[in-house]
């Protein structure tokens, strides 16, 4: 058996189990999970799909329906793709159009701790006694008690859990969650709808490179709790940027990722400190720092910082094979 995350082009993640010699679209289809498909017998590529993480069996097909140098950059046929580890796949379609739907999850508030004066860890778990499965680094949309807006947040936590957690900046004196959250209590509901996002971690298998700023450390808190479960050896360097040393926080908790190769570089860049280093994380984009002649790169965080490592990335002659960002904007939510 196998656990596979269908990736939607809008954005959307469901997760389908595939059983024996199932392939993805049988499994999909049995699920009610109506992903492109025509002709079932490897002939006519419609529905043909992207391998982001895991190994399969491609099956057998036709060279007009899928060339050799698709087959070796990953793509597959859905109808022939016999999952050989758990997957994650891209789907040339909506979620809309393959008769997905998001998920909402009622949830009752357990947890609210204020970890600085502008940064809450709120945690709400699940009512009735199911469970949420998404990719680490993916997010949610959590809807504002009393109004009709929904403001997203990615995980920090791990996946196939009753018990979501969230990392939340609040903004000074206005936004509705902000407001929100600095007078709400413990047992409050709230209604939550994911998982979304096409920002998450793919297979790690070379020295990768993580940039957060701000509450951008919540994603890559997920991406490290998922690594360390299994106990991954590569080499991630995380640099961490926020505004003042309260803003820095999780430092203890990453402290506590003992089956994982972690180094992290903190610093703040509105005030002096003898804790950590003033500046932005552009000044370790070096090349006696950054001495691999390959990385994989994931950046979240504020539009500005993610546009000042890409540049500085640039300039320095930073090679990488993959690169993933995710930006902040002004009202909460998240883009690629």
């Amino acid at each position: 058996m196998a656990k596979v995350a269908l990736n939607f082009e809008d954005g959307v993640t469901r997760f389908i189990e595939t059983t024996g010699y199932e392939t993805i679209a049988e499994a999909a289809y049995r699920l009610g999970v109506n992903i492109p498909l025509d002709c079932a017998d490897g002939a006519c590529g419609t529905c043909k799909c992207l391998s982001k993480s895991g190994s399969f069996d491609p099956g057998d097909y036709i060279d007009e329906a899928l060339s050799e140098e698709e087959a070796e950059n990953g793509y597959g046929l859905a109808c022939q793709m016999r999952p050989k580890s758990d997957m994650i796949v891209d789907i040339f379609a909506s979620a809309a159009a393959c008769k997905v739907e998001l998920r909402t999850y009622e949830t009752e508030i357990t947890g609210l701790t204020f970890l600085s004066s502008e940064i809450v860890r709120l945690k709400a778990k699940i009512t009735d006694g199911s469970t949420i499965t998404f990719l680490p680094g993916q997010y949610a949309n959590i809807l504002v008690p009393g109004s009709t807006e929904t403001r997203s947040y990615s995980f920090s936590c791990l996946s196939d859990t009753n018990e979501m957690e969230f990392i939340i900046r609040l903004i000074p004196n206005a936004g509705l969650m902000s407001n929100y959250l600095r007078q709400a209590k413990i047992g409050e509901a709230l209604s939550i709808t994911g998982p979304v996002g096409s920002f998450y971690s793919r297979d790690v298998k070379r020295e990768t490179l993580f940039f957060a700023g701000g509450t951008g450390i919540a994603p890559f808190i997920a991406m490290l709790e998922k690594l360390n479960k299994e106990g991954n050896p590569q080499l991630i360097k995380l640099f961490y940027g926020a505004t003042t040393v309260e803003n820095i926080i999780d430092l203890d908790r990453i402290k506590m990722f003992t089956n994982l190769n972690v180094a992290v570089y903190p610093c703040v860049s509105s005030e002096n400190c003898d804790a950590y280093p003033s500046g932005y994380v552009t000044q370790w984009v070096n090349k006696e720092e950054l001495k691999e002649e390959i990385y994989d790169i994931y950046i979240c965080g504020p539009n500005a910082m993610v546009d000042a490592v890409k540049s500085s990335l640039a300039a320095h002659q930073i090679n990488f094979e993959n690169f993933y960002t995710e930006k902040f904007v002004p009202t909460g939510m998240l883009t690629v």
